[in-house]
């Protein structure tokens, strides 16, 4: 038996309970585990600062020095303290003792070099250190230490059952006693040679002891690029088993209902960017292998026409279409959008949600049986059981984050041959989570807007300037724009929020007054009805002003809108941000975005302000919101388990994953079975990789 695979309780110093709460509190069930328990950071003992060098950051410092006197300070009610004057060449600074006292002064050397060591605070102009860690310099040179310690993940429970980062070092260094520290090695030696990777020994050796920085550095590289080779081996492998096992249904045809539409009804050109992704989708249907492709591309990019065009396609080779998306408002967008697009073209299109009248879903139901029905466009009512196609062909997802596995996986069930899928967002993803979420997508992105869109103007105000910007407002509605005026939603403080939102809307009415002007609102304590209502009147210019909470992000499309005020804009995430502005800039007129904020905003709301302002580009906002909020938060609740990641960081280390995705294309494209003898104990690690339930099973 491989002794990575050993219990922790055998593990010396370990025994039943300590691996009890190991195994609870971090997850390590076996040796392997521990192994693979990589410390958050290092305490740099490498490094000797002087006295004149010290500031106030908090952080662990070592100092050599001497110390030229010691005394006792009373501080009232019979405490004292003990304080220690230590120097070295560039100045002075000093150490404190609230407890051991007498212990302390008694073992004191005056006047002798010392090495010591802990956290630095300023107090006026001085430095001290409390409770320092003291050696001799003779002894500390003599001494055998690892000069970066390591220190762990850990959790309280862990800390007050005595498991400190010192016990769980000693159990690392006796895990590498009784391996002798002999680990298999998993990769290539041609991709250790040419990347001029450390040996997987040594690397973990050097992860956990490592005696410089740049032996680190080299460990943690080598580590990185192993776990994120492996994720895009795997992702990669998923795709070609799929193109090879999973047939798809050839469309062999480009018929009449594309063509007529492409000749005759569409509204505008093309984008070359919309025709590349159009290519790219054709190309995907017309081989044997089922389409597995994510539509990336900005609010208002031009996704709905593709998405139409793909459904004839289906229809022109005999097969039915369906679109689903997560919210009524978008999935009758979608539907009032198509049903326009398709107005002077023979295809039956019906819509389904949760309101759509039992009558109607009876005739929805028999003509999705009989084939009769061409497209069906609709929320997960698609899911329903009692929701049987007659040949589904195409299957179109929009937003699909907010779709959890189980939900896509009964879409495909719906046929004996899995549909082709198509995956649309307006939520830009950064590169680097696409090739590790949808490595195993294909991804097709529309990065240019269609013609006649003017870029958005993004300015940031604070409530100080209010009345300037409610008379720029006046000014647009005067010209007969219309404008939307945003407030913040969040579910814990909800009556806080629709406190603000009512104050908003009065102070609005009192400046905005009837008959002058006049103004809807729309928020979520609504009737759906009367959101609807509110909606409609706006979307027909009744109304001058829209007030709102984020119910309008996803969904109303009026091209006659302007103008979007956000306010309390320091509330919102960058790609909420994004999407509210995606909302103004549907016609042909200059639109603007007011950002609104109070005076006090913390450096990450200053970044995002910052950040809308520069640029209209998805993608660049992607980026940064990455940056500032980790992959966890970006994915949403359903994917936040996707990439429990043990050492690498998507947002760090991308240069590293592009690397290795580029070297396990070329491998796989070499030997996709991996049965060359140079790949036999990749195969073997790759094998052993996918028997776990880890990140392999919530991908797409």
């Amino acid at each position: 038996m491989n002794l990575l695979e050993t219990p922790i309780e055998y593990l010396k110093g370990v025994g039943p309970q300590r691996g009890d709460l190991l195994r609870k509190e971090l997850g390590i069930h076996k040796y392997a585990d521990l192994l693979n328990l990589f410390p958050n950071r290092y305490i740099d003992r490498t490094r000797y600062y002087k006295i004149n060098e010290l500031q106030n950051s908090n952080s662990e410092v070592q100092i050599v020095g001497k110390i030229i006197n010691i005394k006792t300070v009373e501080q009232g009610k019979g405490k004292s303290r003990l304080v220690a004057t230590f120097v070295d060449d560039t100045g002075q600074m000093e150490l404190v003792w609230f407890q051991g006292q007498k212990w302390i002064r008694e073992s004191i050397k005056i006047n002798i070099p010392y090495v010591i060591f802990g956290k630095v605070t300023q107090f006026g102009a001085t430095y001290n250190m409390a409770h320092p860690e003291m050696e001799l310099l003779e002894e500390h040179k003599a001494s055998l230490r690892s000069a970066m310690q390591p220190v762990y993940p850990s959790t309280e429970k862990l800390a007050n059952k005595g498991i400190s980062n010192k016990v769980i070092n000693k159990m690392m260094q006796q895990l590498f006693m009784e391996t002798q520290a002999l680990f298999s090695e998993n990769l290539p030696n041609y991709l250790l040679d040419e990347l001029k990777l450390t040996p997987k020994n040594a690397a973990l050796f050097n992860i956990h002891f490592p005696k410089s920085q740049d032996l680190l550095a080299k460990a943690q590289f080598r580590l990185k690029f192993e776990e994120l080779f492996f994720i895009q081996l795997q992702l990669i492998t998923k795709n070609l088993i799929r193109k090879h096992k999973i047939k798809g249904m050839p469309f062999e045809k480009v018929g009449e209902n594309f063509n007529n539409f492409y000749k005759n009804h569409l509204p505008f050109d093309l984008t070359n960017a919309q025709k590349r992704v159009l290519k790219e989708i054709r190309n995907d249907l017309g081989s044997n292998a089922q389409m597995n492709r994510l539509l990336q591309g900005d609010v208002g990019s031009g996704k709905t026409i593709v998405a139409l065009m793909c459904m004839l396609l289906a229809k022109d080779n005999g097969f039915q279409s369906c679109l689903m998306a997560p919210t009524e408002i978008l999935v009758n967008q979608h539907f009032n959008g198509i049903t326009e697009l398709a107005k002077e073209l023979n295809i039956n299109i019906k819509i389904l949600t949760g309101s759509t009248k039992t009558s109607d879903r009876k005739i929805i139901h028999e003509e999705l049986e009989n084939g009769t029905l061409d497209i069906l466009i609709g929320t997960h009512a698609l899911l329903e059981d009692k929701v049987q196609f007659h040949n589904l062909g195409l299957a179109i997802i929009d937003e699909q984050h907010r779709f959890g596995v189980e939900q896509r996986s009964k879409l495909w069930k719906k046929n004996d041959v899995p549909p082709h899928v198509l995956v649309m967002t307006a939520t830009p993803i950064p590169r680097t989570l696409a090739m590790s979420l949808y490595g195993d997508l294909d991804i097709s992105v529309i990065d240019e807007l269609p013609p006649g869109r003017k870029p958005i103007q993004t300015v940031h105000r604070y409530d100080s300037n209010r009345l300037k910007v409610w008379k720029f407002l006046k000014d647009e509605i005067a010209k007969g724009r219309q404008v939307y005026i945003v407030y913040p939603l969040i579910q814990e403080s909800e009556k806080m929020d629709y406190k603000d939102l009512m104050d908003g809307y009065e102070s609005i009415s009192r400046d905005f007054p009837l008959p002058q002007y006049s103004i809807s609102i729309v928020h979520g304590k609504m009737k759906p009805a009367d959101k609807d209502e509110e909606m409609r009147r706006f979307a027909e210019g009744k109304t001058n002003i829209m007030v709102a909470t984020t119910v309008i992000e996803v969904g109303v499309n009026v091209p006659n809108a302007s103008v979007m005020v956000i306010e309390s804009a320091e509330r919102f995430g960058l790609s909420q941000l994004h999407q509210l502005r995606g909302r103004v800039g549907r016609g042909a007129e200059q639109s603007y975005c007011i950002l609104m904020t109070s005076h006090k905003l913390s450096n990450d709301s200053k970044i995002r302000m910052e950040t809308m302002v520069r640029t209209n580009d998805g993608f660049e906002i992607s980026e940064v919101d990455l940056k500032l909020r980790g992959p966890g938060d970006i994915m949403g609740k359903q994917q936040s388990g996707v990439l429990n990641l043990q050492i690498a960081d998507l947002v760090k280390d991308k240069d590293i994953l592009q690397l290795a995705r580029h070297h396990a294309i070329k491998l796989l494209k070499d030997d996709a079975p991996m049965e060359k003898s140079e790949h036999a104990k990749l195969r073997e690690a790759f094998i052993e990789l996918s028997k776990k339930k880890t990140i392999w099973n919530y991908i797409s």
